[in-house]
């Protein structure tokens, strides 16, 4: 009966360090060197300058200015020069030519001459200038590429928020496989100085090689479970190393405290101004903007351009110059449809854009609901596991105490040392959730400041 007991706790105490090592660390272990002591600011600062991820999401950002900046063509000229050369015996163009070189003479209208010219050469050079007026369709396309580059400045804020919480939750995840490490060590401890007083009192023919036997067994786990979990600080630290932007092989540790507040005060209503919500609703109006550009598709554009050119029949001759200049009212007056369904799409995208911004917002509440939830539990169970911590630790104390006086068998001794672990680990866990519980339910009330 008692075998079975001690069997049953340690089955139950296995499942919860592998547990634990599961979050605390990945699947792969591999040998570490240098070690390396760092705060969860310091390693805030570090990953914020050198994350591949946040790199990209700024450049998405700078992307999308550039892309807006682009829409200033609305407003400045379009200017173009040119030096073409030209050679032709072709009637029109010949008499063209001399014209706009302002060579014509009488004896250019002999017919005989203007059916069948020489060879006439022209070298041109041209200046063109093209100056938008009133198009309202580019002028809503412009706000719509400003409210996108919008979006993605506060889809760059959010990834950076979110790395930060990465950051929190890898070092506190190290800090888990240090507190798993201590409390292993304390137990190893402890399962040694029950081993060296069993063989003792085994020696003295007070007890029988089982007992020994079971001290050995209860140390070559604890052993095992030790090594298991320095492999998961260094999975850990390598998990860390990534997020850094560093290479892998450096053992890190942690200098705060890691303190776990039980206030819980936070606000449980998810905050409109969340960069992630900003960023959807920046993208909704983005897409109402090309709605409204659509439909301004269907008024008339106005344009001003004009043309400074020289004409001569010798290379790089400006011998005579004109200039011709004007205003163009332009209206597409029937495209096949093409622009009605235009504006059909851009108004379905928008649509759905608004709807995943609603379902967004409701599974922004349900997160922070779970979250607060998640907080409570993990609140109660750390005061809970302090208290087992406690009564176990005092429950061991007694046993040893009675085992030394032979009033209790080895088997209640190593139960006793395998439930003070187990509570141990129980305790470092809740301690582990709780505080990132707080971490993320500081991620979904983050406010950022409107632009």
């Amino acid at each position: 009966m008692l075998k079975n007991k001690i069997t049953n706790k340690r089955s139950i105490y296995f499942f919860s360090f592998g547990l634990i090592c599961a979050v605390a660390c990945g699947l792969s272990v591999k040998a570490q060197e240098a070690t390396e002591r760092i705060s969860i600011d310091g390693a805030i600062r570090i990953a914020l300058a050198h994350n591949r991820q946040a790199a990209i999401a700024k450049l998405d950002e700078k992307i999308a200015t550039a892309n807006y900046r682009q829409t200033d063509a609305i407003f400045l000229p379009d200017v173009s020069a040119s030096y073409s050369a030209y050679t032709t015996n072709d009637p029109l163009s010949s008499f063209g030519f001399k014209l706009e070189q302002q060579v014509i003479s009488s004896n250019d209208f002999n017919p005989t001459l203007l059916n069948h010219p020489e060879r006439t050469s022209n070298y041109n050079a041209s200046l063109t200038v093209k100056q938008p007026l009133v198009n309202l369709d580019m002028w809503y396309a412009r706000k719509g590429a400003k409210l996108q580059a919008d979006m993605y400045t506060y889809s760059s804020e959010r990834n950076r928020q979110y790395l930060v919480f990465q950051v929190q939750q890898a070092c506190m995840q190290l800090q888990l496989a240090y507190d798993v490490t201590k409390v292993l060590e304390q137990a190893r401890r402890t399962a040694q100085e029950a081993y060296r007083f069993t063989n003792d009192r085994y020696q003295q023919g007070l007890l029988q090689k089982s007992d020994v036997l079971n001290a050995e067994v209860e140390i070559s786990n604890m052993e095992s479970d030790l090594a298991k979990a320095k492999s998961g600080i260094a999975n850990a630290s390598d998990n860390l190393a990534m997020l850094l932007g560093r290479p892998a092989g450096t053992v890190y540790q942690i200098t705060d405290s890691l303190n776990v507040s039980l206030s819980g005060n936070f606000n449980s209503l998810v905050p409109q101004q969340r960069a992630d919500l900003a960023a959807m609703q920046k993208s909704v109006d983005a897409a109402n903007m090309m709605v409204k550009s659509g439909r301004m598709g269907y008024l008339p554009k106005l344009n001003a351009f004009g043309n400074f050119q020289y004409n001569d029949s010798r290379v790089a001759g400006f011998g005579a110059n004109s200039y011709f200049a004007g205003i163009q009212l332009s209206w597409d007056i029937f495209k096949g449809n093409r622009t009605r369904r235009q504006v059909e799409i851009q108004t379905l995208q928008r649509d759905k854009l608004a709807e995943q911004f609603a379902q967004q917002k409701d599974q922004a509440q349900l997160e922070l609901d779970k979250a607060m939830r998640d907080l409570s539990d993990a609140n109660i169970a750390l005061k809970q596991q302090h208290l087992a911590v406690e009564q176990s630790a005092d429950a061991l104390r007694i046993l040893q105490n009675r085992y030394a006086q032979g009033l209790v068998n080895t088997t209640d001794l190593l139960a006793a040392q395998t439930q003070l672990a187990q509570r141990g680990l129980a305790l470092a866990q809740a301690k582990f959730s709780a505080q990132i519980a707080n971490a993320y339910i500081n991620l979904l009330t983050t406010i950022t400041n409107p632009q």
